[in-house]
Order: structure tokens, then C-alpha cells, then sequence
């Protein structure tokens, strides 16, 4: 059966019904329908004061065509916790339609380890990307509002620093002219669109901690800069008030549940290549009041997924993680040890010893961080006994910690139970010893320096003079205690997408600047990196439709 066959199939409890398994009140649920609802700002405000539950990361490998599972892994790990008698419930991303409609498909996990209602979840869910979409452009709209009724504040039209956005891939969007048409039009003035989840309201909403927060963080957005480069910021527009009126539905976490019954919070969903890549600090937090064991997921590789899940939301929030899963699959080691796509149904040992060279800088860089490490192999059907104990003679020998394999796709919690049991051991025997990268009084270039040396393996950062001299003026223009939030191809640990493995003796050129000053943090653009994708030559739009019965077809 396909992913989309086993949620159909499946017999789903009512959203307050599950949400009774952390002894959330039916009263603290508002409902999206029967399956869907979110958390109340009352009831989360009851809770804050309980003490935390245990906090367990997902991460993975370099990602690869091959794919790895990492949201199958954290929802199969949930079930699996739950399955050995613990309180756990899981923190998720929610799925961007853009990527649903290109090229990646559905995000909610997959086989016997999903969350559902797998097409609502994937398809408009609750609505809070719409809501985010209008407060970004709402705040684009109040941008050329001002500057046509007089520019009172001095915008430099060729400096405006915000874009608008949508949520959906569309190329020719990029870069647009705005204003046609005359002077009932307002100024002229070319423009463009980004993705809705690299919008900067987007990392917002994902690291306020209430509504008074968020709309502080709105209001230190720069949208622009007069011609003497003084920035402009959001609170100068007025804007925070009413882009704060339509989040405010959106920022109570969403509750869902798994195959098994088991809760589940989806919440916000940022690039992990432009943005921090983590669900929102609001839903982190309800459910680490609620449950003993969290676990939760960053986006792409340890790299760029856990180190932001580090670096920035563990600081900002205050959160302690307690372990963490490193992911991996034969067939992604197998791509890192140079196998073709097309050639990885067949029995290749060489390779995966030659591809665990990507598990191990993962492995050691999660650990750096003071974090135990369990590696969790997401097994295929393929996969041989004799690769399966290459990983895992590997990872004890070599690294010190150990393999677990888990069939969770095909065996729901049944096939987790054992990694279920290391991580619990890996919590209880108090090894955890959580420290960012970095301290905040590190100054940017030798905090973006120290990232791309101890993690990416290389070499130094380089970058020419203009932007040398925008590390020296942010740091002057007090934003030098901001962390860094990398943004570079997810394919590798390089800038170059085709270096697989663990490159080493590489160097990291620093393209660009962009200050997020709501999210506060500091993206540093690495290489070329899309902020607004285009659809592929066969988008899985193609493929994706209503049936006679009016069900959803090809979302999977």
C-alpha cells in the first residue's frame, strides 16, 4: 500500500480524544474538524510554570536522492516511546505546498510511521501559512502605500529590503517590475517574490515565545533603508499591530496524531537552507510541559538542521536537548560512497564504508555540542545483512555509539521499540552536557568562521570587501550578539551540491548578508541559494487529483 492508502485505511480518534493523552482539557482544544484543532492561549498559560519534559532531536545525514526519513524516523521514535509505556509526543514541521506541488511530494511522514489527516496536513491544513503569507504582504502593501502618499520616512526605493511572498513554487517571480501603469499605480520599482517559508515573518513566528513577543520581533523587521543606508524598520510603518490581528489564530500550535493514535504538534515550518529550519518555539515548549519525552526534528542534514536547532532556537528559547538520532539509510551511504542512483538495489559493502565517512562528521558534530548521539538506519527492503553491519561495526568501533535498525515504515512502533529503548537509556544516564557552538560575544565573522571549520570541514570563510565591510557594520550597528544562520546548499558539506562524502581542506565564500533583525539572527548566504524554487520539468502537480469519490490522488 502507498503512504496516502495506509492514512486512508486508518481509523482516526477524535483531535480532543488524543490530546487527553497529555491531559489537555476538550475546553483548551479549538477545532479544525474533528482530527485537527489547536491548543488555547489559556491553557498554555496554565502549564507554564510545570517543569520541562526530556527534549530528543532528529536529525540526519547529508541528504540524498536516495532519501533518509527523517520525519518518518521522528514520528516512528514517538510510537515507539509511547509503545515501552512512556509519555511522548512529537513536534513537526508543517509541510510548504510549494515543495507538495513540485517536487518532494507530502510531508508527513510515511507507511505505518505517519501523522494524519495526511492530506489536510499537506494541503492547507489549519491555515496558518495563509496567515503568514497576508501578514508578510500586508506589511509589503503598507511599504508602497507610504512611499506613494509621500515617503515621509525617506525610503531609498533601490534599497527596499522586503519582498513579497507566496506559498508555492513560481520562477517567474523572482524578480518582477511592480507599479505599472501610471501614477494612480504608485512609484515603479522592481520587486519579487520568495517562498512563503523563507519569509522572515515566518522565522518569527517560529521562535516568538507569545503574541507580545511577536509583535515586538515584527517590529524590528528592516524593510528598507533611506539614501543615507539608515534602516527603515517595520514598527515606523505601524505594522505590527494588524500583522499580529491576522496571526493570531496561527500562533496557538496544532494537535494532531500519528497511525497510533498518539500526540502530535505541527507548527510553522521555515527553510532549513534560509532559515533555522525548526518547527515554532511555541509548540516546543507546550509539548515539553505535557509529556516526558519530546521528540522533534530540524530540517536537511546535522549541519544545517541541528546546528540551527542548536545555535539558535535551543539559545533563544532556553531548551536543553537531552539526545539526539542521527539518520541514515544504506542507500544514502551508498550515494556518499560514489553508487548511482540506479545502481543502489544491488549489494554494495565497499560503498557504505566508503559513505560512513558522512555519518561520522555528523555523528562527532552532534557531540560537540555536548549531546549523546544514537544513529538510527531507516531500513529498505533491499538492504543487505552485510551492509546493515558495516553501519553499525562502524558506529561502535569507530564512533562510540550505536546503530539501531528500525523498521518503522513497515512495523509502526514494533519497528522502533529497541531505538525507543536506547534513547531512553542515552536520557537516563545523564551524560547530556548541551553547550551552543558559540558564545553571543563572539564576533560574527569568527562566529560564521568557527561554523564552516569545525562543522563543514574547511579550510576559512572567504568573501571581497563589500561584504567584509557589512560584517563590520552590523557588528557596529549593535547586532553583533545575533547568531548565524547559514544558508548553503543542503547536498553537501560544502558549497558545491556534487561534493558528497566529508569534504575537507574546502573553502566557504560568503556571497551575501541579510539581517533577519525580528528573528534575530544574522543569514549568511553561501553559494547560490533559491529563496523563491521553480517547478521541475514533470511536477508532482501533474500527478495530483480529485477522484470520482472526491478524495485526493498522487499527493503520495
Amino acid at each position: 500500500m502507498s503512504d496516502i492508502e495506509i492514512a486512508r485505511a486508518a481509523t482516526l480518534k477524535p483531535v480532543k480524544e488524543v490530546a487527553s493523552k497529555i491531559d489537555i482539557p476538550a475546553d483548551a482544544i479549538l477545532e479544525y474538524g474533528p482530527y485537527k484543532g489547536k491548543v488555547s492561549y489559556e491553557y498554555i498559560r496554565s502549564v507554564e510554570n510545570r517543569p520541562d519534559g526530556k527534549l530528543i532531536l532528529v536529525t540526519a545525514i547529508t541528504p540524498t536522492p536516495a532519501g533518509e526519513g527523517k520525519t518518518t524516523t521522528t514520528v516512528g521514535l514517538g510510537d515507539g516511546l509511547n509503545r515501552i509505556g512512556k509519555r511522548a509526543s512529537m513536534c513537526l514541521r508543517e509541510p510548504s505546498l510549494g515543495p507538495c506541488f513540485g517536487m518532494k511530494g507530502g510531508a508527513a511522514g510515511g507507511g505505518y510511521a505517519q501523522v494524519v489527516p495526511m492530506e489536510d496536513i499537506n494541503l492547507h491544513f489549519t491555515g496558518d501559512f495563509h496567515a503568514i503569507t497576508s501578514a508578510h504582504n500586508m506589511l509589503s502593501a503598507l511599504i508602497d502605500n507610504h512611499i506613494h502618499w509621500g515617503n515621509d520616512l525617506g525610503f531609498d526605493v533601490r534599497r527596499i529590503a522586503w519582498r513579497r511572498v507566496m506559498d508555492m513554487n513560481d520562477r517567474s517571480l523572482r524578480d518582477i517590475t511592480i507599479a505599472q501603469g501610471g501614477v494612480p499605480n504608485g512609484f515603479p520599482r522592481q520587486d519579487g517574490f520568495d517562498i512563503t517559508v523563507a519569509s522572515e515573518v515566518m522565522a518569527i513566528f517560529c521562535l516568538a515565545y507569545d503574541l507580545e513577543d511577536l509583535e515586538r520581533r515584527l517590529g524590528k523587521i528592516v524593510v528598507g533603508y533611506t539614501r543615507k543606508k539608515e534602516p527603515i524598520t517595520a514598527d515606523k510603518l505601524e505594522a505590527p499591530g494588524a500583522m499580529s490581528v491576522l496571526l493570531r489564530d496561527a500562533l496557538m500550535p496544532n494537535i494532531v496524531q500519528t497511525l497510533e493514535h498518539n500526540p502530535c504538534f505541527i507548527h510553522g515550518g521555515p527553510f532549513a537552507n534560509i532559515a533555522h529550519g525548526c518547527n515554532s518555539v511555541m509548540a516546543t515548549k507546550t509539548a515539553l510541559k505535557l509529556s516526558d519525552y519530546v521528540v522533534t526534528e530540524a530540517g536537511f542534514g546535522a549541519d544545517l538542521g541541528a546546528e540551527k536547532f542548536f545555535d539558535i532556537k535551543c539559545r533563544k528559547a532556553g531548551f536543553h536537548p537531552n539526545a539526539a538520532v542521527v539518520v541514515a539509510t544504506v542507500r544514502a551511504l551508498k550515494m556518499h560512497g560514489g553508487v548511482a542512483k540506479d545502481d543502489l538495489g544491488t549489494e554494495n559493502v565497499g560503498a557504505v564504508k566508503k559513505g560512513l565517512e558522512n555519518l561520522a562528521r555528523h555523528v562527532r558534530n552532534v557531540k560537540s555540542f555536548g549531546v549523546p548521539v544514537v544513529v538510527a538506519i531507516n531500513k529498505f527492503i533491499k538492504d543487505t545483512d552485510g551492509e546493515l553491519e558495516a553501519i553499525q561495526a562502524y558506529a561502535k568501533k569507530e564512533l562510540g555509539v550505536d546503530a539501531v535498525i528500525c523498521s518503522h515504515w513497515a512495523d509502526g512502533s514494533a519497528g522502533t521499540e529497541e531505538l525507543a529503548n536506547k534513547v531512553v537509556d542515552l536520557v537516563e544516564s545523564g551524560t547530556d552536557q548541551f553547550s551552543p557552538l558559540y558564545s553571543d560575544d563572539l564576533s560574527l565573522w569568527e562566529k560564521t568562521r568557527k561554523i564552516a571549520m569545525q562543522l563543514y570541514g574547511a579550510d576559512d570563510i572567504v568573501a571581497d570587501k563589500k561584504v567584509r565591510d557589512r560584517f563590520v557594520e552590523l557588528q557596529e550597528q549593535g547586532y553583533g550578539h545575533f547568531p548565524i544562520c547559514m544558508a548553503k546548499t543542503q547536498y553537501s558539506f560544502s558549497t558545491d551540491p556534487n561534493l558528497k562524502g566529508a569534504p575537507s581542506n574546502h573553502v566557504v565564500p560568503i556571497r551575501e548578508l541579510r539581517i533577519s533583525a525580528g528573528a534575530e539572527f544574522l543569514v549568511v548566504v553561501c553559494g547560490e541559494i533559491m529563496v523563491m524554487p521553480g517547478l521541475p520539468r514533470v511536477p508532482a502537480a501533474n500527478s495530483i487529483r480529485l477522484s470520482s469519490e472526491g478524495l485526493v490522488e498522487g499527493l503520495f
